[in-house]
């Protein structure tokens, strides 16, 4: 039988972001995937190393709209670790309710656009509208929808009023009906159970193999995560449940994450209710020369940050790893052998955040060279310029 090439992306409805995947078909199945990256690069680790420690916190959250607590919760671990120091216990408590709420949010956003990419709008009109609700609990909490600017090395931001705490447990309670409705949707519709039942397996082999991490590992029987493995915030002083399950597929990995939204509910209530009366920021003044790592388990999986300095006010090197870029991989192990109407919703199953994964370097590939800013501007003239001649277009102006 011939093979056809269908690409997906740069640019493409399914994806909010650039990336480039090239599917390969005989008739309607699916018999390789290539993977294109590098369409959506922003230089945010170079930049950092411009900005001071605290600045960076703020440069960090904007890697990525739905992660933007999770990196700026790696990167001052990772400061702190280089002193090393512990936050205070408030710190840690308020941390975690950020944390969780943004977790909330991530996977009730994927949510929807799961049963979007299935053409089940209701699910993405009630999980967008429960989405709403979470975030209004985050502007309450810290004033922001988005980007909470809470943290910093050495604590938080910005206290929890005592105030704030019922109103904001009464708004988190009156949405468990609601997600109730959806975990019934999900897990008891037959029309999705067709639809992603058996679906993109991942078995538990091919996902230690490749690394997966988060919802996408746990949904194959992986039981990994960092709030567990490596307790940090307040983890380790509240009663939850790693969920887990066995099938792979992308029905499993759509329950992982409704039932993580119970588990998050339950976090930030016990957090709120039991808020130690401590301090909330150490006011560090200054970082001295070493390195540090920080880590924490992001609605997507392991978030990496890693810092070194050399006793100024700024980073010397800082180096990010997301989640998707483990993740990307494993669609070798689950789209090979599926039908192309289930490659988008195989694709989408890891929940892929580009704009955290993305980074560039150009080598040269016939020496060593590493091109720089400069350089790569100079490259995009010239060829800007071959392209102008080659047209018979006039000279810019």
């Amino acid at each position: 039988m011939a093979k056809t090439i269908i690409p997906i992306g740069p640019y493409h409805p399914l994806q909010e972001e650039p990336e480039f995947f090239t599917l390969t078909v005989e008739g309607e199945r699916v018999v390789a995937i290539d993977v294109n990256v590098g369409y959506n690069h922003r230089g945010i680790e170079k930049l950092s190393e411009s900005k001071t420690f605290d600045q960076s916190t703020f440069l960090v959250e904007r890697i990525c709209g739905i992660c933007s607590t999770s990196h700026p919760f790696a990167f001052t671990r990772a400061v702190e670790d280089i002193i090393p120091v512990e936050v205070p216990e408030r710190a840690k408590f308020i941390r975690t309710i950020i944390a969780e709420g943004e977790r909330i949010h991530s996977h009730l956003l994927w949510l929807g656009l799961a049963g979007h990419f299935l053409g089940y709008n209701t699910v993405f009109m009630w999980a967008w509208k429960l989405r709403e609700e979470i975030l209004d609990v985050m502007e309450i909490l810290s004033g922001n929808r988005n980007n909470y600017a809470m943290f910093k090395p050495g604590g938080v931001r910005r206290d929890i009023k005592s105030v704030d705490i019922p109103p904001v447990i009464k708004k988190i309670d009156s949405i468990i009906p609601t997600l109730e409705m959806l975990k019934k949707a999900v897990i008891d519709d037959p029309v999705l159970h067709a639809r992603t039942k058996g679906i993109g397996v991942l078995s538990k082999e091919d996902a230690i193999n490749f690394g997966a991490l988060g919802p996408t590992s746990r949904a194959s029987g992986v039981a990994r995560d960092v709030r567990k493995d490596s307790p940090y915030g307040a983890y380790d002083k509240v009663q939850w449940d790693m969920i887990v399950t066995q099938n792979g597929d992308v029905f499993d990995k759509a329950v992982i994450r409704i039932l993580e939204t119970f588990e998050s509910i339950k976090i930030i209530k016990y957090c709120l209710l039991n808020l130690p009366d401590t301090e909330i920021d150490l006011n560090l003044k200054d970082i001295p020369p070493g390195e540090g790592i920080g880590h924490i388990e992001a609605p997507r999986g392991e978030t990496f940050h890693y810092v070194r300095s050399d006793g100024t006010n700024r980073p010397v090197r800082h180096k990010v790893r997301a989640p998707t870029f483990m993740n990307l991989p494993t669609y070798k192990a689950t789209i090979i052998g599926e039908t192309i109407s289930d490659a988008t919703i195989i694709l989408a199953a890891i929940d892929p955040c580009y704009c955290c994964t993305e980074r560039v370097a150009v080598r040269n590939l016939k020496g060593n060279q590493i091109y720089d800013g400069q350089d790569l501007v100079k490259l995009s003239q010239q060829k800007t310029e071959k392209i102008r001649e080659k047209n018979g277009c006039l000279k810019w102006i």
